[in-house]
């Protein structure tokens, strides 16, 4: 109520205010009037215009007024004037002030009745006033406990809305411990750069978080150094199971090769007009691939579905590459997981020490490096960016050197060619697999024609060597016995047939038993020569070369069987770039002095009859030449007109159909009869020579015997039976043989008669002697071998012949007047022979039996005789 009354009285001073300020101002409304209408009579303008000065608010100008009127003569009156004005002034303030008193009074009287309402106002204010400050002291504890409550729930909220912060940070902090218990690092990896921030920038404020920013780091580098543990074990396992991998690519792409070859196979059979494309050489090995592949690690059927991520957990390497992106190492990830690839793939790339001793060796490393390269492969498409393709071509172009070199000297020392076919079948299954995959291989194939000369030079080695512990060829040479094969029915007439196809109407006409014209030693040699060319032909087959160059191989490497088998000769023809160790069976020499047709043909001690059986061999296997050009050209498949039909051999002289082909077993076989001939030519001779060496010529013979000596006999007789033999030999080569011992023995008797030890001749000795060569003219005559030129042989014997009739006869002057004509008598007789042989009848003359005058006269004869010859001769060398 105190409040009320005090208001009331501060409405009561503003309003006497308000009437004093009116009062005030009533000067200022009425004052111009009121002196307009009193003064305007009486007063001038000057003074009118002065008292307007004064009346006026500028006080300034005051001074001014009062200055003009007291510098005036009229200042008098202007105080009378100003007196005037003052009065009026105040009447009209009376009259104001009547004319508000009746307004003042109500107004008085209204304050008045306000008054006592102001009181009841006040009291009815001062009432309220303790009830509302009563109420208010309620309200006022009411409020206090409010704020009280508010700010516990405030500070409720407070909390809520900071642990509603903080746990998010806490739950992923224990996400993070318990992803890292469970080996989810990439998970963790984020968890925790979640965490870092996200989740601790919004609790900075926190002391807690203090420690979680610690061991953030910590955390991380734990993460690594685990995700590297991990990725250790990967690159160990990986390592351990890329053998693994890379049998079930193989066996993989076997199977999809041998799908892809029936498919197209059977596409052909339908539409083979519209292949347009030839399909992939055909892996015909594949069942020796199988065999290959029959280890007791063996692929399961349900393998061949297998993956290389099936055998082997990628996910570690992956995980790793997450975590060195997130850590923003990716470069440095990279650079330490091709290191330590680079590292496994020179540990992959060396050879065991004993690969060479089995093909599962072999096959276990070449295993090893394609499994190796298949992982790669496996992450350049899981993992982009960790492997490339330009990075394997490099580490292929890294590894292709290593490869080729490593199998180079391991294949050098395999001297077992299916143990090398074997190996031939692995590397084209490696080469094939590693070319789906898009690696250049050519060098691979390059290797597989260096490792086909030496499986050329171990098979050569195999035939003209030892081969299931014995020499082929040296065997077939020993074991023949250089007679012709005689068989005594059908069916061991054809089985040499079937082995060696000769046909000859003439024989099959002959009835049981028969004989064919060659040894055994033909049948065999081209039986084992047709397996070489087999031999071969199994290791080209598959590789990728034409088929003309398939049968060019095969003639190049029967081409050096052939010329190692007859000459001897181990000048390979194409110089192999992989040599192994020789054989540890057979001494270097034994191909020399043993296995080949040349050495054979001069041992000593082979009889004429065997050198004439082999020089009919090498012609029948010359023949064969044909035979063995149209097998190669079966064997390998060749299409060529060059065939017709089945070749077959006749008899010597038969036209029979044959093939051009590029074997040089003719002319080798051609020079092997050749040096057979000249060893028959010289074996006859030598023969020859063993039956003059029986001669026992008495040159002082009294008497001749009147028939031939028994050792001409014996050489005649031999002679027959040996040109018999020469039945089957071409006409060429007895009738050489025929002359040459013709010819030998004229030269021989002729040296006997001639020879330094015979100092003393008789004519009965020379008629002897004379006998003897009639006994061979006669032999000679009778034309011992067919195809020689009439006469041909008895001039072999014609200079002795005409020696021995100017001997006998002692027609010195007809040899005398006759020398040096053409067609002189004794044409064939020389002076210094004549002198020798009459030289030696003078000496026989000495000792000689009959009467003394007839040695006296012969004695004369000869001595002139032997002056003329000696005259002759001074002439003639003058």
């Amino acid at each position: 109520m105190a409040s009320g009354s005090g208001d009331d009285e501060d409405g009561v001073d503003q309003r006497h205010e308000l009437f004093l300020r009116e009062i005030e101002c009533m000067d200022e409304y009425w004052g111009p009037a009121f002196s307009h209408a009193t003064m305007t009579d009486s007063i001038t303008d000057t003074e009118r215009h002065l008292l307007t000065e004064l009346e006026g608010p500028d006080a300034s100008r005051v001074a001014l007024v009062l200055r003009t009127i007291y510098d005036g003569e009229e200042h008098g009156r202007f105080l009378e004037k100003l007196s005037l004005r003052i009065t009026n002034h105040e009447r009209d303030i009376e009259k104001m002030c009547n004319h508000y008193y009746h307004g003042f009074i109500d107004s008085v009287h209204d304050l008045l009745t306000v008054r006592e309402q102001a009181s009841r106002l006040r009291e009815q204010v001062t009432r309220v006033d303790s009830d509302v400050q009563e109420s208010l002291q309620q309200v006022v504890g009411r409020s206090e406990e409010l704020v009280k409550a508010r700010k516990v729930s405030s500070h409720i909220c407070e909390a809520i809305e900071t642990l509603s912060t903080c746990l998010p940070v806490l739950r992923t902090h224990a996400k993070l411990l318990s992803q890292i218990q469970e080996k989810r690092y990439y998970a963790a990896l984020k968890t925790l750069e979640q965490l870092e921030h996200t989740s601790l920038p919004r609790v900075a404020d926190y002391k807690f978080t203090e420690e979680m920013r610690r061991s953030i780091l910590k955390l991380r580098e734990d993460i690594k150094q685990a995700a590297m543990g991990e990725i250790k074990d990967f690159l160990e396992e990986v390592r351990r199971m890329s053998p693994r991998i890379g049998q079930v690519t193989m066996r993989q792409f076997t199977v999809y090769r041998n799908g892809l070859e029936t498919a197209v196979a059977a596409s052909a059979a339908h539409t083979a007009s519209e292949i347009t494309v030839a399909p992939p050489a055909p892996l015909t090995a594949s069942s020796e691939l199988g065999d290959l592949e029959a280890s007791s690690e063996a692929l399961k059927d349900e393998e061949a579905e297998l993956g290389p991520e099936d055998l082997v957990d990628f996910c570690p390497v992956l995980r790793c590459l997450h975590i060195h992106t997130v850590l923003g190492e990716r470069e440095q990830f990279y650079t330490y997981y091709r290191t330590q690839r680079q590292e496994q793939a020179r540990l992959a790339l060396q050879p065991p020490h004993n690969m060479h001793e089995s093909a599962s060796c072999f096959r276990q490393y070449v295993q090893a490096v394609l499994g190796f390269f298949v992982v790669e492969e496996t992450l350049a498409h899981t993992a982009p960016g960790l492997v490339d393709k330009p990075y394997l071509l490099g580490m292929w172009q890294m590894a292709q050197g290593k490869i080729i070199n490593n199998i180079r000297n391991q294949a050098s020392y395999i001297t077992d060619t299916r143990l090398m076919l074997d190996i031939k079948h692995i590397l084209m299954l490696f080469a094939c697999t590693l070319q789906s995959y898009g690696y250049p291989v050519t060098c691979i194939h390059e290797l597989l024609l260096e490792v086909k000369d030496h499986y050329n030079e171990v098979l050569m080695t195999k035939w003209l060597q030892v081969r299931a512990s014995r020499l082929v060829f040296r065997e077939i040479f020993e074991d023949d016995n250089y007679h012709p094969i005689s068989v005594a029915d059908a069916g061991e007439y054809s089985d040499i047939a079937t082995v060696f196809p000769y046909h000859d109407a003439a024989l099959e006409a002959q009835p049981f038993p028969k004989q064919f014209p060659f040894s055994l030693m033909v049948p065999k040699v081209y039986r084992e020569v047709k397996n070489f060319a087999s031999a071969c032909l199994d290791f080209y087959e598959d590789l990728p070369i034409s088929e003309s160059s398939k049968e060019g191989m095969v003639r190049r490497s029967t081409n050096l069987l052939l010329t190692r088998t007859l000459s001897g000769t181990w000048t390979s023809h194409g110089p192999s770039q992989v040599r192994g160790p020789p054989h540890p069976l057979v001494p270097p020499t034994v191909h020399a002095r043993y296995c080949c047709l040349a050495s054979l043909i001069k041992r000593p001690g082979l009889g004429l009859l065997q050198l004439i059986q082999i020089t009919i061999n090498t012609l029948h296997l010359e023949e064969a030449n044909s035979l063995l050009e149209s097998y190669v050209s079966r064997l390998v498949g060749a299409n060529t007109n060059k065939n017709s039909g089945v070749v077959m051999l006749g008899s010597l002289g038969t036209k029979v159909p044959v093939t051009l082909g590029n074997l040089q077993a003719k002319a080798m076989f051609k020079d092997i009869r050749g040096e057979a001939e000249e060893q028959i030519y010289a074996a006859l001779l030598h023969k020859l020579d063993e039956f003059l060496e029986l001669s026992s010529y008495n040159w002082m013979l009294l008497e001749p015997s009147g028939h031939s000596s028994s050792f001409v006999a014996d050489l005649i007789a031999f002679l027959n039976s040996t040109f018999a033999a020469f039945t089957n030999l071409p006409v060429r080569v007895a009738g050489t043989a025929c002359m040459s011992a013709c010819q030998h023995i004229a030269r021989s008797l002729q040296a006997l008669l001639l020879a330094d030890n015979v100092r003393q001749l008789s004519l009965p000795a020379l008629e002897q002697l004379s006998l003897d060569v009639l006994q061979c003219e006669q032999f000679a005559a009778g034309e011992p071998v067919p195809g020689l030129e009439e006469g041909a042989l008895v001039m072999c014997f014609a200079d002795l012949r005409q020696l021995l009739d100017l001997l006998l006869t002692e027609d010195w002057s007809t040899y005398c007047s006759e020398y040096g004509r053409s067609d002189a008598k004794f044409l064939r007789v020389s002076p210094a022979t004549a002198a020798s042989l009459v030289e030696k009848l003078l000496e026989g003359e000495k000792k000689g039996v009959f009467s003394r005058l007839k040695r006296s006269d012969k004695k004369k004869l000869l001595e002139t005789v032997l002056r003329q010859l000696r005259h002759i001769q001074q002439a003639q060398h003058a």
